[in-house]
């Protein structure tokens, strides 16, 4: 019963910050199954993927009824990624579990920090506050949101994180797309890719306890469509600094764990 009651509390949290934030679940995701609910590193990870789909389509709905997901730029950002995704998840089977548990904790640092202190340029943040419905692979080139994405799809394949909390900013900072528009498109970019990782990550023997996985993904599923809501209500900045704070603390952990 512990068990379960840690999986759907879990869930909960990562289901918030995705549908709230656009990313930022998985990397809360892997060091709860890790270390809560008792999953090796591979298993963490492969299951982060498996809850992170189901829950960034459940947010990436609801954020598309409002308008709010820029399907072109979304779209060519994520096949940028697909290959560099499926690539790196063969290759981080192979990986030993120390590595990439420090590997993990280093990139959640530097989530965790950069959701602690975002750095949006004013001319993002004033297009943010009104209607703006140029789309950036016309502003900016097709070529630079491929590239952007190609990057963003190595990460997600190797450490078995969305990437949203990479992709938010980098939709933002780089690519110019208003902060409302940035939230649900990032959704549209994290399915692709952890679909395109999770499918290679398949292809090699994983025990993964289903028993976890399912309520942990119920839980995160109802918790995206609360995190919608919520972010209606609370600042985008509020909502960035209390997880992230919450991140930098286990990734911390994580990273003092894999050291010693």
């Amino acid at each position: 019963m512990s068990t379960l009651i840690l999986a759907l509390a879990a869930g909960a949290v990562v289901g918030l910050a995705l549908g709230g934030l656009g990313g930022g679940g998985s990397v809360l995701a892997v060091p709860a199954l890790i270390y809560l609910l008792g999953f090796t590193p591979a298993a963490a990870t492969t299951a982060a993927l498996l809850i992170v789909i189901a829950t960034s389509l459940t947010g990436l709905v609801a954020h598309a009824r409002d308008g709010h997901v820029r399907w072109r730029t979304g779209g060519l950002f994520a096949v940028a990624g697909i290959v560099p995704a499926a690539v790196a998840g063969a290759l981080s089977v192979r990986i030993p579990a120390g590595v990439l548990t420090a590997a993990f904790a280093v990139l959640a640092v530097v989530a965790a920090v950069r959701m602690i202190r975002p750095r949006v340029p004013a001319r993002c943040e004033a297009a943010s506050a009104g209607p703006n419905t140029a789309d950036a692979a016309d502003r900016t080139g097709a070529g630079r949101v491929a590239r952007a994405g190609a990057g963003l799809g190595a990460v997600t394949g190797f450490l078995g994180v969305g990437g949203g909390f990479l992709a938010v900013p980098a939709l933002v900072t780089v690519l110019a797309v208003p902060m409302t528009a940035a939230v649900g498109t990032s959704l549209l970019v994290i399915t692709v890719n952890s679909t395109a990782a999770l499918a290679t990550r398949l292809t090699t023997p994983t025990s993964l306890d289903w028993a976890v996985i399912a309520p942990f993904t119920a839980a995160a599923v109802l918790g995206a469509w609360d995190g919608k809501r919520l972010a209606t209500k609370v600042s985008t900045a509020a909502l960035q600094r209390i997880f992230g704070a919450a991140l930098l603390a286990v990734a911390l952990f994580m990273l003092v764990d894999a050291v010693t």
